[in-house]
């Protein structure tokens, strides 16, 4: 494949993992990643927890150090974005006009913020969190003493209410569904992480509609709700999900959905095309449905997947799906997919003191899924269950004195 040329549209943590694969799988073309910010691949979900918080420096952010990309031959154009694909021609156009031929593409392409519909969302002060830039201009208004609204109380919106509070600010979280995390998670978890960021000093505000933003000066200075309260504020966070970047294959007559649609090797309905990570749907192994999964976890297994279908390489096996979220000393580790489940069992020691617990999700038995708060060997043992569709004892499932590795080899009959 020395005459093939690879050329991959987005430099996240997909479009670096697959150009990473492609060269461990021994395709010795040419590759190029090309991507619309000015920085190296790097990682994204930091952002909004070690690195806002200036624990971890941009350098940290990296997937691996710049000058290896050079290294592996892998051509980086960056702060440049496709716009259109000519897929009788095989080439891509970008916005600096210059045109590239392909091979094989690669649509990396990810997802951007939903924007608040409001009136006063332009005014200065309203942030979003999705990048390096954003998390440099936001650095400004996590200081003590500064009131930050954020609207939205999902894991992006809790994450950064924990970084604020601990950096001295003051955070208010204000949700328009009547419990956190609605999206996402069961009511057991969205009552726990309430009460944890209730009882740390953040505000709570549910069933709470943004009608507006008001500012002085044009400079945002409160947020309107609908009920007629306003939220006195120095900034605003807004963080009420994600689009999936599909426009440029949709143009390109690619099928579509909630996602670029792709098969179990991430090729789209043009053999020649490939969509991986957040603007990917794809149908999961897991729970048989097509679904488009927001995880570093996914983007990198179908970095390698794509990179395998272009070699002609056996293809890995599927990782059950994983996601993570840090708050305070809360980590969160949740493996598969919740939605489907029929019971939700918790397990949680006998001193509360201990500050973990996890909450188990099952369908018809089979554990399914599993909600790990500071249990990371609950999450292990969850993670290797739910990829063998076991059906746990249940008692022993909550019971805290069964260590969890006992469960696990009984359920998985070793």
């Amino acid at each position: 494949m020395t005459d093939a040329t690879v050329i991959i549209l987005g430099a996240g943590q997909a479009g670096g993992q697959c150009a990473a694969s492609l060269r461990r799988s021994g395709f010795d073309g040419r590759i190029v990643l090309a991507g619309s910010e000015p920085h190296p691949p790097y990682q994204r979900p930091p952002l909004s927890k070690a690195y806002l918080a200036g624990e971890i420096g941009e350098d940290r952010l990296w997937l691996q150090p710049p000058d290896v990309w050079a290294d592996q031959k892998v051509e980086l154009r960056l702060g440049v974005t496709a716009t259109a694909i000519d897929r009788d021609a095989k080439t891509v156009r970008f916005d600096d006009g210059t045109t590239q031929t392909y091979t094989h593409l690669v649509i990396a392409t990810g997802s951007r913020v939903r924007p608040l519909p409001v009136p006063g969302a332009d005014l200065d002060g309203v942030r979003y969190l999705r990048t390096i830039a954003d998390i440099d201009v936001l650095k400004a208004d996590f200081q003590p003493g500064k009131r930050i609204a954020i609207v939205g109380g999902g894991y992006i919106g809790l994450e950064a209410a924990s970084v604020a509070k601990k950096l001295g600010a003051q955070p208010v979280v204000i949700e328009a569904m009547d419990r956190l995390l609605a999206r996402v998670a069961v009511p057991e978890l969205s009552a726990f992480y309430l009460d944890a960021h209730r009882t740390r000093g953040v505000t709570v505000e549910l069933s709470a509609q943004v009608e507006a933003i008001e500012g002085s000066q044009g400079r945002a200075g409160a947020v309107l709700l609908a009920d007629g309260r306003e939220i006195v504020c120095d900034s605003v966070l807004v963080g009420i999900g994600v689009l999936p970047n599909q426009e440029l294959a949709s143009a390109a007559g690619l099928t579509t959905g909630n996602g670029i649609s792709v098969d179990s090797e991430c090729r789209t309905s043009d053999p020649a095309i490939f969509a991986i990570g957040d603007c990917a749907e794809q149908e999961n192994w897991l729970t048989g449905t097509r679904i488009r999964l927001e995880s570093v976890p996914n983007a990198l297994d179908q970095a390698k997947h794509a990179a395998a279908a272009i070699c002609g390489t056996p293809a890995p096996k599927p990782e059950v799906p994983w996601f993570w979220s840090d708050q305070f000393e809360l980590k969160l580790q949740t493996a598969g997919v919740i939605g489907q489940q029929d019971t939700t069992l918790q397990r949680r020691p006998a001193d509360p003191a201990a500050g973990h617990f996890t909450l188990f999700h099952l369908k018809d038995g089979v554990l399914i899924a599993a909600d790990c708060v500071n249990d990371a060997h609950g999450f292990m043992a969850a993670k290797m269950m739910i990829a063998q569709r076991a059906k746990p004892d249940l008692d022993d499932l909550v019971n805290p004195d069964v260590p969890m590795k006992d469960v696990m080899k009984a359920a998985l009959g070793r």
